[in-house]
């Protein structure tokens, strides 16, 4: 079912959850263990990130160095498919430009489609860690909207070999990121709009947000969406904050602003359980002020503390 028609079919908000692939080597157990007890929620979909190579250099035994790739998380396509086998489930899987070529994204895509799976997410991805700029692969794309007119290509039927007749159309519901502090690449927040507003003509149907820690940033957005005739769904990403050291880390990763009363309350925390409580009552406060405005779907990052997001889900229905 796709993330469009779960939202316009209900009378409440939904939930919805965000994993990780297990690094390379570790079974899917992992991931089980996190979504077993999360599934007593009903999560309308859960969302697989996807995860471009990296390059590395293995040193020979001849003391010279060979430059090599290696995927840390693979897998997003076949856990999808583990998760809709085990749970009845909607499967998000996120499709990235970096590292990929365009024939690599097609391929994933009619994996995709034999699957069953009805939805993507549409991400340029970011730049690898020895990497301080974005660089595409030499036969792939730059720009999210690019890779959002790949899959509204094959869901008319054209394919990247234009020789292919007669070709069954997909029909994915595309989903695209948003910021409500805006991209950090992006000039200013009309530009980030404007990149937004192309990636909805070219055929995404709905917004995932950035985490955000102020709800006041989120429905800013959402009217500055609207003001740029932006009218999809908007989906808030909500993240919990449980110890001090993130108070450095989310704003230098993920280039977002911590409100100055919860980082003073933080800092004056004396144990890590003092932390995790706070930063626990301050997700079911954003929480219960989302619902109050009705968005249409609260969606959990799991990664790190999926018995914070058990206990916020819990506390808030």
């Amino acid at each position: 079912m796709k993330v469009t028609d779960h939202i316009s079919q209900a009378d409440k908000p939904l939930i919805s959850f965000e994993i990780l692939p297990p690094m390379k080597g570790k079974g899917i157990d992992s991931i089980f263990k996190i979504l077993d007890p999360l599934m007593e929620f009903k999560p309308a979909f859960v969302n697989v990130t996807y995860h471009r190579a990296e390059q590395i250099f293995k040193k020979r035994t001849d003391g010279s160095f060979d430059r090599v790739e290696i995927r840390k998380r693979p897998g997003t396509v076949g856990i999808c498919a583990a998760l809709m086998n085990r749970y009845r489930v909607d499967a998000v899987p996120h499709l990235i430009c970096g590292g990929f070529a365009k024939e690599e994204t097609e391929n994933a895509l009619i994996d995709l489609r034999y699957l069953g799976v009805d939805n993507v997410l549409a991400l340029r991805g970011d730049s690898p860690a020895n990497e301080k700029f974005f660089t595409p692969h030499p036969q792939g794309h730059r720009y999210a909207v690019d890779l959002v007119d790949q899959i509204t290509n094959m869901n008319n039927g054209r394919y990247l070999e234009d020789d292919i007749v007669d070709a069954g159309k997909t029909d994915f519901c595309i989903g695209v990121a948003g910021y409500p502090e805006k991209h950090f690449e992006a000039a200013n927040m009309n530009l980030d709009l404007h990149y937004l507003q192309q990636k909805i003509a070219a055929g995404a149907g709905y917004i995932t947000t950035q985490m955000f820690f102020d709800n006041a940033k989120y429905f800013a957005y959402v009217d500055n969406c609207k003001s740029a005739n932006i009218h999809v769904p908007i989906i808030p990403g909500l993240k919990p904050i449980t110890n001090k050291r993130q108070l450095s880390i989310l704003p230098s990763i993920f280039h977002v602003d911590i409100p100055n009363e919860f980082a003073s309350e933080m800092l004056q925390c004396k144990t890590d359980a003092a932390c995790e409580q706070l930063g626990t009552e301050w997700l079911i406060a954003q929480c219960r002020e989302l619902l109050a405005r009705k968005v249409p779907v609260l969606h959990f990052y799991t990664l790190g503390k999926p018995q914070v997001v058990y206990n916020v889900v819990k506390a808030i229905l």
